[in-house]
């Protein structure tokens, strides 16, 4: 389903002999990573057994990178490096050694985000990082088009790695107790309470989820006694959700729609939206938060589940086109809490008097997920995915691992109210 085409599988100086400076730029690439590798204490094995960066010996203990099909991979960089050495893993081009896990190859680059490559290099970003394509943009239509690639795979693929509550966003663990003890159904359903708490939602409560998931927030909330009006852009996403409030018998007091949320009318007493703000873009940021201001009754208050990263990241990445917006999620970024809070004040009535952060445990969400998606690969396999699909969702799931086992992103629920010092005291 996803095999990649021939223009990623063979080297474009070996397709085309008059071409020939591709191969040089590659040897460029091939020199730019060797000085990263003396930074990073992560192995690069070639083909031959050398190492890359100038060692002479593997270092106890210390994970590995096998290079399998080095031209191809360092044309790939040299092509474009954010989106180059993920479609090499995705080709096959590379691997972690035996022995060690993808993630504890990833995060010692994460780890050195701003330091792995030399400052010289980092001067000449600009002539490098591509524009997020024009195509992208999440317009009415664009969104549509931009979920859909994702959430529409396929209902069955998503249930073969989540659990029974088929969340797709960061469960939250008991501090108070062993990670390994504690189901991820339990964590999931301990999330959306939690933001459902925040957001102060009970009996009677006008509820408005945007982004509704398969569903288990809509659930959850009514059966607190709430009313819940939820929008999706996932056609299957939908069709289960509705399924599933159906048959719990909460159809009466659940309705789920396909609707972008800038069409959504009325008052409610309560906005939710668990990590649906990644798929705003930073064009749109005022919308979402102007229109969660707009729905909102007098009194009442939102809570938005976000991934994070760091301010000083998104200015420098937020115009940069990536691998995740390539071939995960299409006209994604990830805010800051500045970006949020500096929106909000600029554009909407509504304060920040709230955040809950809890960044370790997406981390050990993303392990599970990656670890029963590989166990199950036969399943998935079996629904006509390929191993091209397998290698990158592999990375996908293992670069965001990494990401939040090392503090470079971070998910929190943020609480939103109107009145400011007020509400915050109240």
């Amino acid at each position: 389903m996803t095999t990649l085409p021939t223009t990623m599988t063979q080297p474009l100086c070996l397709r085309r002999p008059a071409l020939r400076h591709f191969c040089v730029r590659a040897r460029l690439a091939r020199s730019v990573l060797a000085q990263v590798a003396k930074r990073v204490p992560v192995d690069v094995v070639m083909p031959d057994g050398s190492l890359l960066g100038g060692a002479t010996s593997t270092a106890a203990g210390r994970p590995a990178i096998e290079i399998v099909r080095p031209t191809a991979l360092f044309e790939r960089l040299a092509h474009h490096p954010k989106i180059g050495i993920g479609e090499a893993y995705m080709a096959g081009d590379w691997r972690a050694a035996e022995g060690t896990d993808l993630v504890d190859v990833l995060m010692p680059f994460a780890e050195r985000m701003t330091t792995a490559v030399p400052p010289w290099l980092l001067s000449l970003r600009g002539f490098v990082d591509r524009r997020i394509p024009a195509g992208q943009r999440n317009s009415l239509l664009g969104s549509r088009r931009n979920i859909e690639a994702h959430y529409d795979l396929s209902n069955d693929l998503f249930a073969t790695f989540l659990d029974e509550t088929m969340s797709y966003s960061s469960a939250l663990f008991d501090a108070a107790h062993p990670l390994e003890t504690q189901p991820l159904e339990e964590a999931q359903l301990r999330k959306v309470h939690a933001i459902l708490d925040m957001a102060k939602v009970g009996q009677d409560t006008r509820l408005l989820e945007i982004g509704t998931g398969w569903g288990t927030l809509a659930l959850e909330a009514a059966r607190r006694g709430a009313l819940v009006t939820s929008v999706t852009l996932s056609r299957e996403q939908a069709v289960l959700a509705r399924r599933r409030v159906a048959d719990a018998g909460y159809a009466d007091r659940v309705d789920i729609r396909i609707q972008d949320y800038r069409e959504v009318e009325g008052d409610y007493d309560a906005v939710v939206s668990v990590e649906m703000i990644e798929a705003v873009g930073e064009e749109y940021w005022s919308t979402y938060f102007r229109t969660i201001d707009e729905r909102l009754a007098p009194g009442g208050v939102a809570a938005v589940q976000a991934i994070l990263m760091s301010h000083e990241r998104l200015l420098a990445t937020k115009h940069s086109y990536g691998w995740i917006q390539k071939h995960i999620f299409p006209g994604g970024l990830i805010p800051s809490l500045q970006a949020i809070n500096e929106t909000a004040e600029a554009e909407t009535s509504l304060t920040m008097t709230g955040v809950d952060a809890f960044g370790a445990d997406y981390a050990e969400t993303l392990r599970r997920w990656r670890a029963t998606f590989l166990a199950r690969w036969p399943e998935v396999n079996a629904l006509g995915f390929d191993e091209t699909f397998r290698r990158k969702w592999e990375f996908y799931l293992a670069y965001c691992e990494a990401g939040f086992a090392t503090g470079y992103l971070d998910v929190a629920q943020v609480r939103l109210e109107r009145g400011g010092a007020a509400a915050a005291a109240a």
